[in-house]
């Protein structure tokens, strides 16, 4: 450059001068600024998802999930160079759902079927990082058609491709929720995205999920099968498990995915939120649970009766139908409930249904769900052709979660709870803070009449007169106090009356002295009229001629809402057993806190409770 007489400075001869000579803006940044707005209402427009008039745009998809005004964006101009692919075919960002926020990946059908490459990506990865680092629940709205496969080195083989994403998705499991709204395909590796998140919800007729699609499987196998014989919906809802339920449009999974996320916390480090108590849709239990085993009824009724109306979130309703397993909310607070479900298969585990209770679970004990089993079971399934599927091991799985869970867990015997089944569903051994049963329930390695005729074969067997035989049992069965109570409370208290006084628990103490485990508890509610049903618990050592009205009367005025799960104990001290730990630790809990607590520790008796309200009122007393 050379410098002009009057002091100003000129561009060599040729060059483009960077700006005017009286200092106005140049034209090329101008028009840059107009280049990338352009491309960013490209992105945002996207391609026209007109060829496909059953699936909603990603941008209404978005409207839909999130709260009005609250998504940000990350990455809208990937690949913004390149020919029809807008924002690379995925939109990842943050947003808000009920003022929450949430991380999102939506994949967009419209640009080259939402396939993966090396920008899709790297999007991804840094959207799930984010969420890693800021603890941000993420919602996956999938819709993809697998790796691109014109950019294969981008999003198989490069350390941000596709196993970066899944690593992450297992990193993040447990510590944030991950919900999925399967819309579409997800194919071949891409499956595996669903299958890391903790819900997925998939759309009849559009959503699919397959590791190879039909067409390679015919090359690879030589087996026929159909698009949605093999990866649809509905199979993956009743037979695979791998989703959680279907729906008939985009807008209900994404609505369903907003309310799951209700029933959450953000992160495991927070307990879900409350919400407004409101009382239960069945004001009792009557008629429900019929009085002979063998007979079925749909434990989805004491649910009704036990959760706040329209609340219970079931999970997995199609698949393994034996066994229940959803959120509900007790006087607003969340609770995970697990039920046999005798209307299906007696209510039997088998290796399904186990498999189905572990996740769950799982998923309770890592977002601080209290849980609470409602036992109507006749044990694990039996049979070669369980044996052969693993039931054992998988079997191992479903105890394993359930002793491994921190979270408080309550254990409810309805009817009856036989052989391993009574220890999957969380037995008195695995420290629930109540074990709690209808005064009709049995418990035992079997059923009561199973047990004599194991015991008294031979003698069964000599006995040719069916009335005779039949009259033997129940000689047995009426002299035997343990087989008392294994099976025949029904005869002491009438399940249908739903209420026992204190005179009535004295008067089968007396008559049955035998039955030294026996000691009968009961729900006091009267307040709120929820469930006042009489229980029966098994406590260890526990004197049923023994009963406690005071501590009785006590812990129905602490406990709140928690009576509706009947932990009213009408017992004596029992400080050197288990059964009594957990009886005191209730009482602490409730005096404390209000409620059950993660706290392990143990009152020494039940003097220490009498010890703990003279300092509480202590505390709330004023100063002189």
């Amino acid at each position: 450059m050379t410098a002009s007489g009057s002091g100003a400075v000129t561009a060599p001869e040729g060059a483009t001068p960077d700006a005017a000579a009286d200092g106005t803006a140049p034209a090329a940044p101008a028009e840059g600024a107009e280049a990338v707005r352009g491309a960013i209402a490209a992105a945002r427009r996207g391609n026209d998802p007109g060829r496909w008039p059953e699936k909603l745009p990603v941008a209404d998809r978005l409207a839909i999930l999130l709260d009005p005004g609250s998504w940000r964006e990350d990455g809208l101009l990937a690949n913004a160079t390149a020919d029809g692919l807008p924002a690379d075919g995925v939109r990842t960002g943050t947003g808000r759902i009920d003022g929450r926020p949430v991380a999102v990946i939506a994949h967009d059908f419209a640009v080259k079927a939402g396939s993966w490459g090396r920008l899709t990506c790297e999007k991804q990865v840094r959207i799930l990082e984010r969420a890693d680092r800021d603890l941000l629940p993420v919602i996956y709205l999938v819709d993809s058609a697998g790796g691109r496969l014109t950019d294969q080195l981008g999003f198989f083989s490069d350390r941000r491709g596709a196993s970066r994403i899944f690593q992450l998705q297992i990193a993040l499991s447990g510590r944030v929720p991950q919900i999925c709204c399967l819309l579409g395909p997800s194919a071949a590796g891409g499956a595996y995205m669903p299958a890391f998140t903790d819900w997925v919800g998939m759309v009849e007729g559009n959503a699919s999920m397959y590791l190879a699609s039909p067409r390679v499987a015919e090359k690879v196998t030589g087996e026929r099968t159909t698009l949605e014989e093999m990866g649809g919906a509905v199979m993956h809802a009743t037979v695979s498990g791998c989703a959680d339920e279907v729906f008939g449009s985009d807008w209900e999974a994404i609505t369903a995915a907003r309310l799951l996320l209700s029933y959450l916390p953000d992160s495991w480090e927070q307990r879900p939120r409350p919400v407004a108590p409101a009382g239960p849709a069945r004001p009792d239990w009557a008629g429900v649970i019929p009085a002979a085993e063998s007979e079925g009824y749909d434990v989805g009724d004491v649910i009704d009766g036990l959760v706040d109306a329209g609340s219970f979130f079931e999970i997995k309703p199609r698949w393994a139908e034996e066994i229940v397993v959803g959120l509900g909310r007790l006087d607003g607070q969340v609770v995970g409930i697990v039920a046999n479900q005798p209307r299906v298969r007696s209510g039997a585990i088998f290796v399904d249904s186990a498999d189905k209770a572990a996740r769950f679970i799982t998923m309770c004990d890592a977002f601080n769900v209290p849980l609470i089993f409602l036992h109507d079971v006749p044990g694990f399934m039996v049979g070669a052709a369980v044996e052969r599927q693993g039931i054992i091991r998988h079997g191992a799985k479903m105890i394993t979660a359930m002793a491994s869970a921190e979270v408080p867990k309550f254990s409810v015997i309805l009817r009856k709870s036989y052989a391993a089944g009574y220890y999957a569903m969380c037995a008195p051994g695995f420290e629930p803070r109540a074990s709690i049963a209808l005064p009709t329930a049995s418990v035992g390695p079997m059923a009561a009449e199973a047990s004599v005729n194991a015991m008294y074969a031979r003698k069964i067997a000599e006995i040719a007169d069916p009335q005779q035989c039949a009259a033997f049992t129940e000689a047995v069965l009426d002299a035997d106090g343990h087989l008392w109570v294994l099976g025949r409370a029904d005869d002491v208290i009438n399940v249908a009356a739903h209420r026992i006084s204190t005179l009535e628990i004295e008067a089968i103490a007396t008559a049955h002295p035998q039955a030294a485990e026996a000691a009968v508890v009961g729900v006091a509610d009267a307040t709120k009229g929820t469930v006042p049903v009489a229980f029966l618990t098994l406590l260890d050592g526990a004197d049923p001629g023994r009963v406690r009205q005071d501590v009785a009367t006590e812990v129905a005025s602490q406990l709140g809402g928690y009576a509706r799960l009947g932990a009213v104990y009408l017992t004596s001290a029992l400080p050197k057993t288990r059964t009594g730990k957990t009886m005191r630790r209730l009482l602490r809990d409730v005096v404390e806190h209000g409620g059950p607590q993660d706290d392990t520790s143990a009152m020494e008796d039940v003097a220490g409770l009498q010890a703990v309200q003279q300092a509480v009122a202590a505390e709330a007393a004023p100063s002189a």
